[in-house]
């Protein structure tokens, strides 16, 4: 076996945990919808097994990805962007851009609730504008507090405390960009009225 092939394989276990612990399950939970047994569980994340095909195929739809990303395999040439989401208690983030430092891109996706939710503000260095695309996004800016429908946009300074979520019980889909401090849009053309 080449030594990348080897790498990218004791990688797998770890990366097992961590996809187990982010959505709280226990090693029984993962036992139970995979089928595979506790202890071989166990060995796999620990990097005491190597994971073969047969193994990998129900952990990758337990964890509902693709197999490749899975085991974090190489680029096959393919131009395509292949969004890797960042999962979160509160809901999922797709990164549209991969260069550190400048204007970020995002897709983000956050869950209805039947709950009143209780906003926690925020406060930290940047810019942030949002743009919805479906649902209904909550935003509280300070002391305002508001509710946007598709295609409405907002832009503020991430130094006044915000929090966001769904409006309802529907899921929220919206885009922001995110910008360092001083970092503002540059509208070049306006539509003529």
């Amino acid at each position: 076996m080449d030594d990348e092939l080897g790498k990218r394989l004791d990688a797998v276990g770890p990366r097992m945990r961590a996809l187990r612990t982010q959505r709280h399950l226990t090693l029984a939970d993962a036992s139970a919808a995979t089928g595979i047994s506790v202890s071989t569980l166990s060995r796999l994340e620990s990097g005491q097994r190597r994971p073969t095909l047969e193994l990998l195929l129900p952990i990758a739809r337990l964890y509902r990805l693709p197999l490749e990303e899975l085991i974090d395999a190489p680029a096959t040439g393919d131009p395509r962007i292949h969004i890797k989401p960042v999962v979160h208690a509160w809901g999922t983030i797709l990164p549209l851009t991969r260069r550190p430092g400048g204007m970020q891109a995002f897709k983000m996706v956050l869950p209805g609730s039947s709950r009143a939710r209780v906003p926690d503000l925020q406060v930290h260095e940047g810019y942030d504008w949002i743009y919805v695309l479906n649902g209904r996004l909550r935003l509280v800016l300070g002391q305002e507090d508001f509710v946007m429908s598709p295609g409405e946009v907002a832009e503020f300074d991430t130094r006044t405390p915000h929090w966001f979520a769904s409006a309802d019980k529907e899921p929220v889909e919206f885009l922001t960009l995110f910008g360092q401090q001083g970092e503002r849009i540059h509208v070049r053309a306006r539509p003529k009225h």
